[in-house]
């Protein structure tokens, strides 16, 4: 499933032009290395595929035609382009067009085979998107959120002024279109509680179809998600995400008819599913304690066969019309690769290969809300105690894996040990661990890290002298809270585009996280102020007592730059050692030498304090 909360910055692909990438120190080589995503690929036109690389230094998409194997740069900006999409007939390349990472914006086109760009909905005025989903007809439903609308849904065809279908102050957004254009599927909260979604069904005039709500009549709240319409004309099924029996699983609904149908699949963790392209069946990916499985669902016999995958993380799959399964895997020690149930490798770029890395090994430690997962890594040399990154992941609706990442395989080069936790929150361990953060927000997060922290410490991994707590996004806030809150624990703060001030951070931040927020705390900063000041590091400032280092995107709509300087002044004040570095982008950067840099100072800072260098 998706993070619903949007405080998690994406994995950034490596690449960098303008030199040799073979001279750069291993840990630079794993950001400079050229990787791609999962390609995706147009239904009614599958030899017509679109990805994202690396490959010029900053993160681009890509127009790919198996058929002739020929491959093109289709967007070029100064900092990258994150978001994009085929049309069903693979004639033409969506993408959305921010400010420099505000993900402010519109949707643009330009043809599969290269042209100019065009705004791909004349008329719609820009803003957050809230989901989009294209017709083999040309008609266009868009999705779009802003502050003074709330969220709102467009029907474009052809050739006309897109026409207005929905409008809600809730989060919510653009499901999936039918094959034959006739029904929409929109995911909606509009019950109040942006952490668990409806669905409703319409035709395209927005007249209502069908809803299915399982908010509703029971003493818990449980959410839906929307997994895709059948590939086929005529065909009504929906493919949804389901929370009945505690995890996420897929069932399928037809609204026409209301009838459900129940998988009743025996998997232990989150299973999610999507379509085989002749609608025959289902590929379902397993997510269970941090590592992933792929299996085939036959909706004739209901077989479940195990597609044979590497161990580790699958960042994405897909089924192939041929028969075939492609799927994006990696693990902590082996960079990713796009690869075939055929056998063969699907994309390979050119050039340098990002060097491996170190595996992870599980930890299970007993914390206040029961079991603790983390995921640990030891340097390659040397016994411990050593000193320590705990590496905390944003979300706060994510989960770290068995999965390669460049940043935490930086700082093991540098003889750090790196752990990842799992706190309560985290997704991959049942609907209660997630839904566990309600109004002592932060606070239970931080509790679980504690517990971890004192087992790594009283086993000899860890040196509580030399603890780093850092994080990017979610884990940036849950970084400058925890130095405010166990002062005593940590050694140095490492925080990148973090949350620092709750609540001016509320007041300036996109308007989904804005619903998130509220449901996580249980209301406004004016209904219960208590809960938003007991949350805040602003509230614990005065108790930081350890060196801070702070990266914020000077166009950040998720963790907005005013509240950070806010937390700075108030560093400043009281004499904290600390470090600000503003860089002009958004949640993040997509250009790998800004990265690069950006690694190597958090990596400096932290070895200064912590007497290594």
């Amino acid at each position: 499933m998706t993070d619903p909360a949007g405080r998690n910055p994406e994995p950034r692909p490596g690449g960098a032009p303008g030199r040799d990438p073979g001279t750069a120190p291993a840990w630079e080589q794993r950001f400079l290395a050229p990787r791609v995503s999962l390609p995706q690929w147009a239904l009614h036109a599958p030899a017509r595929s679109l990805f994202v690389s690396n490959a010029t230094g900053t993160f681009e998409l890509y127009a790919w035609d198996r058929a002739t194997g020929a491959q093109r740069q289709a967007t070029s900006r100064p900092n990258g382009t994150a978001h994009g999409t085929l049309s069903p007939d693979g004639e033409w390349i969506w993408w959305f067009a921010d400010t420099d990472g505000d993900e402010f914006g519109v949707w643009q086109r330009q043809p599969f085979g290269g042209g100019p760009d065009e705004p791909a909905v004349p008329g719609l005025p820009p803003g957050y998107p809230a989901g989009l989903a294209l017709g083999r007809d040309g008609t266009a439903v868009v999705g779009r959120m802003t502050e003074e609308e709330g969220t709102t849904i467009h029907v474009a065809r052809p050739g006309a002024e897109p026409v207005e279908i929905y409008r809600h102050r809730q989060s919510g957004g653009v499901g999936d279109l039918s094959q034959d254009g006739l029904l929409l599927a929109i995911e909606h909260t509009e019950h109040g509680d942006a952490m668990h979604s409806a669905i409703r069904v319409t035709r395209l005039d927005g007249s209502p179809v069908a809803e299915l709500d399982d908010t509703k009549g029971g003493t818990e709240e449980l959410g839906l998600a929307v997994l895709g319409f059948a590939p086929v004309e005529g065909d009504s099924r929906l493919l949804i995400g389901h929370q009945r029996r505690g995890r996420w699983e897929p069932a399928v609904w037809d609204p026409l008819t209301g009838e459900e149908t129940d998988l009743g699949l025996e998997l232990p963790g989150d299973v999610g599913a999507r379509w085989f392209p002749d609608g025959s069946g289902l590929l379902i990916d397993h997510s269970h304690h941090a590592r992933d499985e792929l299996w085939r669902y036959a909706f004739e016999g209901r077989r479940l066969s195990r597609v044979t995958t590497p161990p580790g993380t699958i960042g994405g799959a897909t089924a192939r019309p041929d028969g075939s399964t492609e799927y994006l895997w990696s693990s902590a020690a082996e960079p990713p690769r796009v690869l075939s149930t055929s056998g063969r490798t699907v994309l390979d770029p050119p050039g340098l290969k990002a060097p491996p890395s170190l595996p992870v090994a599980d930890v299970w430690v007993e914390g206040p809300g029961g079991k603790v997962h983390a995921l640990v890594q030891r340097p390659a040399e040397g016994e411990g105690p050593f000193p320590t990154v705990f590496d905390i992941h944003g979300g706060p609706t994510w989960h770290d894996s068995d999965a390669f990442a460049a940043g935490p395989a930086a700082w093991l080069d540098h003889g750090f040990a790196v752990v990842r936790v799992n706190y309560r929150g985290s997704t991959g361990y049942g609907r209660e661990w997630t839904d566990a953060l309600r109004h002592r927000v932060g606070l239970i997060e931080l509790e679980d890290i504690a517990a971890v922290r004192a087992h790594l410490v009283d086993t000899g991994l860890a040196d509580p002298a030399r603890l780093v707590l850092t994080g990017g996004s979610w884990g940036g806030y849950l970084t400058l809270l925890g130095i405010g809150t166990q002062p005593e624990s940590w050694t140095v703060g490492v925080a990148a585009v973090p949350v620092a001030d709750y609540v001016t951070a509320y007041h300036d931040e996109m308007e989904a996280l804005k619903a998130m927020d509220r449901t996580l705390l249980g209301g406004t900063p004016e209904e219960v102020p208590e809960r938003w000041a007991a949350s805040s590091p602003l509230t614990y400032v005065d108790r930081v007592r350890v060196p801070v280092y702070i990266s914020a995107g000077v166009n950040d709509p998720r963790c907005p730059i005013r509240q950070i300087d806010n937390y700075v002044a108030r560093l400043a004040e009281r004499g904290v050692e600390h470090e600000v570095y503003r860089f002009d982008a958004g949640h993040g950067s997509l250009v790998v030498e800004e990265r690069i840099k950006q690694v190597a100072q958090e990596i400096r800072f932290a070895r200064r304090h912590l007497g290594l260098d």
